[in-house]
C-alpha cells in the first residue's frame, strides 16, 4: 500500500485556501499512485478554538463534501480532520474516506488538550475507531492522544497501523518523535504521524516532521518526496514477519494493569 503524508502549510482559518492546497497535493498523489492520503488535524483551518468560525454541521459539512469529491476525483483514500458543531461546544474529528469518497469511519478526539483550553470548547470522544483498508486494519487518533499509551495498547490489539493526525509545535518535536517510536515499539505496529508545517494564528511554529515508524522503532524513508507530500510503501508482510521473529505483546497482563491504575 502506498501512503502519502501531507505536511500541509495551513493558512489560518482559511478553508478555501487550504482546500486549494489539498487539491494540489491530491493531484500529485494520484500521479504517484498513492492509495491512502493523510492530512493534518483540523485540515482546512489549522488548530483553533474559534469554534464559532470553524465548526460545521455534520450533515451539511463543506469540508466533508469537498474531501469526498477529492477522494473520488483522484481515486485515493483520504484521512482528514474537521470540526463539527456539538451542543454548545464542538468536536475535533478524523474522517476516513475510501477511494470512492464513502465514509469508512469517523473518530472523535478522546483527549482534548487542556493546556491550550481545547477542553473548554471541544467535547471528548469515548469510542475507538478502526477501519479496514487495503490489507490493513487502521486505528485513528488525533494529536494529544499520542501521550496516552493505554489508548494505543487497545488499538494495537486490533490493528496493524495507527494514524495520528496532529498540530504538534516545533518546541516539542522531540516528544513527537519519541512518542511515535514508543507507541510503535510497545505495540509492535506501524505508527503514522502526520503533522502540519508553517505558523498559525496562535503564534505556534511547526517543522516538517510527518513520519512512519515501523514495529521495530525505525523511521522509514519515503519512496518519493515533493514539497508537502511524502510517499511511503507499506507491506503488511513486514509486520507479520517481524512479529514471528520477536513478539512481546502476548506477555501483557491487562487485568493486572487495571488493578493498579
Amino acid at each position: 500500500m502506498l501512503i502519502g503524508l501531507a505536511s500541509l502549510n495551513q493558512s489560518w482559518e482559511d478553508k478555501y485556501e487550504n482546500l486549494a492546497a489539498c487539491e494540489r497535493i491530491a493531484q500529485v498523489s494520484r500521479v504517484q499512485g498513492v492509495d491512502l492520503l493523510i492530512f493534518p488535524e483540523m485540515t482546512l483551518t489549522g488548530f483553533s478554538n474559534n469554534i464559532s468560525r470553524i465548526a460545521e454541521k455534520n450533515e451539511s459539512s463543506l469540508t466533508v463534501q469537498s474531501f469526498k469529491n477529492l477522494a473520488k476525483q483522484n481515486c485515493v483514500g483520504i484521512i482528514f480532520g474537521v470540526v463539527f458543531e456539538e451542543s454548545k461546544k464542538a468536536s475535533n474529528n478524523a474522517i476516513f474516506l475510501d477511494k470512492t469518497g464513502q465514509i469508512l469511519g469517523t473518530y472523535k478526539k478522546i483527549h482534548p488538550f487542556s493546556l491550550s483550553g481545547e477542553n473548554k470548547f471541544y467535547v471528548s470522544g469515548n469510542l475507538l475507531k478502526i477501519v479496514e483498508f487495503d490489507s490493513f486494519s487502521i486505528g485513528l487518533t488525533i494529536c494529544y492522544d499520542l501521550r496516552f499509551p493505554e489508548l494505543y495498547s487497545s488499538l494495537g490489539t486490533q490493528s496493524e497501523l495507527v494514524v495520528n493526525i496532529a498540530s504538534w509545535p516545533s518546541q516539542r518535536l522531540d516528544h513527537w518523535t519519541t512518542l511515535l517510536k514508543a507507541r510503535a515499539i510497545e505495540n509492535q505496529i506501524f505508527m503514522v504521524g502526520v503533522n502540519r508545517i508553517g505558523s498559525d494564528g496562535n503564534g505556534q511554529h511547526y517543522m516538517k516532521s510527518s513520519m512512519i515508524i515501523n514495529p521495530n522503532g525505525i523511521k522509514l524513508e519515503p519512496l518519493h518526496s515533493e514539497d508537502e507530500l511524502d510517499v511511503f510503501d507499506l507491506d503488511i508482510s513486514t509486520l507479520t514477519d517481524f512479529k514471528s521473529r520477536f513478539s512481546t505483546t502476548q506477555d501483557r497482563k491487562p487485568e493486572f494493569y487495571k488493578s493498579i491504575l
